[in-house]
This record gives structure tokens, C-alpha cells and sequence, in this order.
């Protein structure tokens, strides 16, 4: 391992060209809601397939980690959360930002994001190695049931609807039954298509459900204006960014080296929360934020004015939504486990350039782990170089026609479907993808859950034979291996919890009344 190449490659020009770019974009994707670093990664992965993978990753990571941080600026100024995971910005965020403090509110949005991004990232690089040695000594009865509790979080993503999320995760596992069968070379379902004995490709279904579908919800959901009536809708909008950007004279522009080191304890316990809540499948910068907005205020000696505006709570949460990306990074990285459906869409682009996340992964190509990590950080470097400027910028881009860039969304989907295989089928399958997404979201279905089992689908299924060839040859063999035994009780629990503590919440609202 040579790392003045390593430091190299991470700093030439052309990886920093397009991780900036990746960082620009991906301000502007969270900047707007209804926007998502899910949305904005799945559509600008085919682009990064024609260049080094030290550039498309860099492009990828960068998309990623701005987008989640960018969703706090519309959170701030319009008290709507540009990507779910700045929901809890909005508790604290716009009272500061009407308050007369935008640019405080601002400032805080992008230096903590990034102080939590880097505590999550040191997290990731201590952790990952273990666990990769670790997972080195799994076989196929342990890999089954590792992907048989990424399954589980089928339950965790499904929002309000446990069955409505496991329905369309068997959708997901269906289709990756396509093909010919991984163990045997059998041909399944392809109907007699030549073009399906390879299954269908995952990224054209990403970018449709989480591109074409989305950007269609968005059409659904604009009224019908005319272009030459744009401006005069936009001057009847009671909330616009202008309203909260009116700064007091005089008000304070960023928070002091001493009330920024007096948060040190409630942004590293919130950092390290965020991770935990992040390495687990199905999960996200959303609920990170939320849990530790929570804890930090028990603890908190400025408790009372959390929802209030305080600083302290806004600077939690935007530490939360970054932070979580380390732990996801560790769970797709060493398990190759999607934390969230952005790192789903990530197991993606590095197979694309084939590299298998995994144990295997840490073994065979650390030099590209090391990349990866050299990539994270300069990610979050350059955000805070370029955060408080691109924030006044991309603010201003929220009063865009919705209709305009959803327009654009779905051309850009349609194109980068095609261009990953010149494949007139993937540009079908996008296509018919973002339908089907659009009416799976009308119908109150997620779609987290798809994306899961597409992922996961065959590596159950090839383990899953694997592990039956072993002697004794019959399902004990799961149960009489440590790790597996505790893996299929955590996937129980997964799936048997949510309901548990349903009945137990409604026993005692019983019990109260």
C-alpha cells in the first residue's frame, strides 16, 4: 500500500474537479424540497461511469454527504425540511432564522454538519477494519443470516404500514429471482428473452423508482401554471426566503470559539448516537436526528429552549444528520448491508466499477477503503469551505417552478439509464420503474423496501444453498453456529419488536384512561 499515491489520487485534479461538482450539486438537490440525496445520487451515477473510480465516487460521496447537510438550509429559512434527514432542524432552525438570525442559523447548519460528518467518519475508519477481520470469518450460514436481517429492516423502512412494506419488499425479492439461478445456471422467468437471463439491471430500477418516480409525485402534486403566471404566483406566496433572510443590525453572524467548545459533550454523544442509529439497515440521518434532538435535552442544561430556538438543539441535529453517514458507510462496507438507500445505490456504483463491498473488500483492494475514506473527509473539508456562501446562493433556487425540475429530473433519469449499457430495455425498465414507484408512493407504499430486497435478494438466496450443502445439510445448521443463531434472534427481534411495543403502548393508553 503506497500512500503518497493514495494522497495522490484523492488530491489530483480531476477527483477534486468532480468532487466539488458532486458537493455544488448536491447543495442544490437538499436546498429543494421534495429533493433527495437518494434522488440525486441514483440519477447522476451513470455519469460517473465513464470516468476513474477515484472521480465518480468522489463525485457520489459528494452528492451525498452536501445533500444531507443542504437539507438544514431550507429546514432554517423555510421551516421545510429539503431531504428527511433535516427534519429535526426544523425544531430549533426557523425560530433562530426569524429571529433575525439567518445567517447564525446558517452559519451553525454547515459547521456542525461538518463537525459531526468528520466524528462519524473517525468512527467509520476505527471501526471498519475490526469488523471487516471480524466478518472474515463468516461462511454461508452466517452471510444468510446477515442478509436475512437486512431483510428484517423491511419492518423499519416501511413507514406507517408494516404490510404495505413487506408487500412490495417480496415485489423486490421477485425480481431478483430473474435471470438464471445463481448456484445451478438455471434460466428463471426470462420468458424466453435473451435480454433477461442477467436479470435486470439494478440501477435502472433505482434511478426510476428514486428519480422518474419521485420527479412524476412532484408533477402530480404542482398545480397547473402557466410560465408567463410563474412570477406573479411567486409574489402571492405568503413564505418566501426573503422573508426569513431580513437580519437584525448588528446580530450575530457566528457562534463564538467558546460557545462553540461549550456544545463539545452534547455534539460528541449526539455524533456517536448518530452512528450507531446509521449502522443499522434501514434507518437514517432522519431518525438519528430525532433520537438524539431527544436524548441531548435530557441531559442538556439548556433543556427549556429546546424547540424554542436554541442554538445548542439546532447544532445537535445538524451534527446528527452527518454523522449518521459514518455508520451507514461502516454497515455497507464491511457487511455489504445498505445502512440507508443512498449506501444501497453505493453497493451499486462500486460494483459498477467492481469492487464487491464486503470483508473481502478490506482484504483484497484496502487501497481503495483508504481512497474511500481520504474522499469522505475531503468531502466535508471542502463543505465547509464553500457552505455558508452555497447557502445563500441555493436558497434562492427553492423559488424555481417545481415543474421545471421535475421536468428535468426525468429527462436526466431517462438518459442515464440508457448510457450505463447503450440499452434501449433499461431505458424500458427506468421507465416503467418510475411509474409503478409513483403509484407505490400515491398508495401510501414505501419503496425502501424494494430497494433492499433487490440488494439482498440474491445473496440470501446463493448463501442460502451454500449453507444447506454443508453437513448435516438441514437447518440446524444455522442454529448450532454462534453468530448465525444470534443473527436470526436480532432479525426475530426486528421483526417481532415494532409490534410488541405497539401492543405494550396501547395496554398502558388502556391502563391510563
Amino acid at each position: 500500500m503506497d500512500i503518497g499515491l493514495i494522497i495522490s489520487s484523492i488530491l489530483s485534479p480531476n477527483v477534486l474537479l468532480f468532487t466539488v461538482a458532486g458537493i455544488l450539486l448536491g447543495m442544490f438537490i437538499g436546498a429543494m424540497p421534495g429533493l433527495s440525496a437518494t434522488m440525486g445520487v441514483a440519477i447522476l451515477l451513470p455519469l460517473t461511469f465513464w470516468v476513474e473510480p477515484s472521480a465518480g465516487l468522489g463525485m457520489l460521496l459528494g452528492i451525498y454527504n452536501s445533500a444531507i447537510y443542504a437539507g438544514g438550509v431550507s429546514a432554517i429559512l423555510l421551516g421545510v425540511p429539503g431531504t428527511p434527514a433535516s427534519i429535526a432542524s426544523t425544531f430549533d432552525g426557523p425560530i433562530i432564522s426569524k429571529g433575525g438570525h439567518p445567517t447564525l442559523a446558517l452559519w451553525i447548519n454547515t459547521v456542525f454538519s461538518v463537525i459531526g460528518g468528520l466524528i462519524g467518519i473517525l468512527c467509520l475508519i476505527i471501526a471498519s477494519f475490526p469488523i471487516a477481520r471480524f466478518a472474515l470469518r463468516f461462511g454461508p450460514p452466517e452471510y444468510t443470516t446477515v442478509a436475512l436481517f437486512g431483510l428484517s429492516m423491511m419492518v423499519a423502512v416501511s413507514g406507517k404500514s408494516v404490510a404495505k412494506g413487506i408487500f412490495v419488499g417480496f415485489l423486490g425479492l421477485a425480481l431478483s429471482t430473474v435471470g438464471m439461478d445463481p448456484m445451478n445456471g438455471v434460466k428463471r422467468f426470462t420468458f424466453g428473452k435473451f435480454i433477461l437471463i442477467d436479470g435486470f439491471s439494478f440501477v435502472p430500477i433505482m434511478i426510476g423508482l428514486f428519480g422518474v418516480g419521485e420527479a412524476l409525485k412532484q408533477l402530480s402534486e404542482t398545480p397547473a401554471v402557466k410560465v408567463r403566471f410563474v412570477k406573479k404566483l411567486e409574489k402571492e406566496q405568503k413564505t418566501t426566503v426573503s422573508d426569513f433572510i431580513q437580519e437584525e443590525k448588528g446580530a450575530q453572524k457566528r457562534m463564538t470559539l467558546r460557545e462553540v467548545w461549550a456544545t463539545k459533550w452534547s455534539i460528541l454523544v449526539t455524533s456517536i448516537i448518530s452512528v450507531f442509529v446509521g449502522a443499522i439497515p434501514g434507518t437514517g440521518g432522519d431518525i438519528a436526528a430525532i433520537v438524539s434532538w431527544t436524548q441531548c435535552k435530557n441531559f442538556s442544561k439548556d433543556k427549556e429552549n429546546y424547540g424554542k430556538g436554541s442554538r445548542e438543539a439546532l447544532a445537535v441535529t445538524c451534527a446528527a444528520n452527518n454523522a449518521s453517514i459514518g455508520g451507514a458507510m461502516t454497515t455497507m462496507l464491511t457487511l455489504g448491508i445498505p445502512g440507508d438507500s443512498v449506501t444501497a445505490i453505493l453497493i451499486g456504483a462500486l460494483m459498477m466499477y467492481n469492487y464487491t463491498p464486503g470483508p473481502l473488500l478490506f482484504s483484497e483492494h484496502k487501497d481503495m477503503v483508504i481512497i474511500l475514506f481520504g474522499l469522505l473527509v475531503v468531502c466535508n473539508i471542502l463543505i465547509l469551505l464553500l457552505g455558508n456562501l452555497g447557502s445563500k446562493i441555493f436558497s434562492k433556487f427553492t423559488k424555481l417552478p417545481r415543474a421545471w425540475i421535475s421536468t428535468t429530473i426525468i429527462m436526466f433519469s431517462l438518459v442515464g439509464s440508457y448510457a450505463i449499457q447503450n440499452s434501449v430495455f433499461d431505458v424500458f425498465v427506468c421507465l416503467v420503474a418510475g411509474i409503478f414507484g409513483f403509484f407505490l408512493s400515491k398508495g401510501g407504499f414505501p419503496t425502501g423496501p424494494i430497494v433492499l430486497a433487490l440488494i439482498l435478494g440474491e445473496m440470501v438466496e446463493s448463501n442460502f444453498v451454500r449453507s444447506m450443502m454443508l453437513p448435516p445439510g438441514t437447518y440446524s445448521t444455522f442454529f448450532v453456529r454462534p453468530i448465525s443463531l444470534v443473527l436470526i434472534i436480532l432479525t426475530a427481534v426486528s421483526l417481532i419488536g415494532p409490534a410488541v411495543i405497539k401492543l405494550v403502548k396501547k395496554s398502558k393508553e388502556r391502563k391510563e384512561a
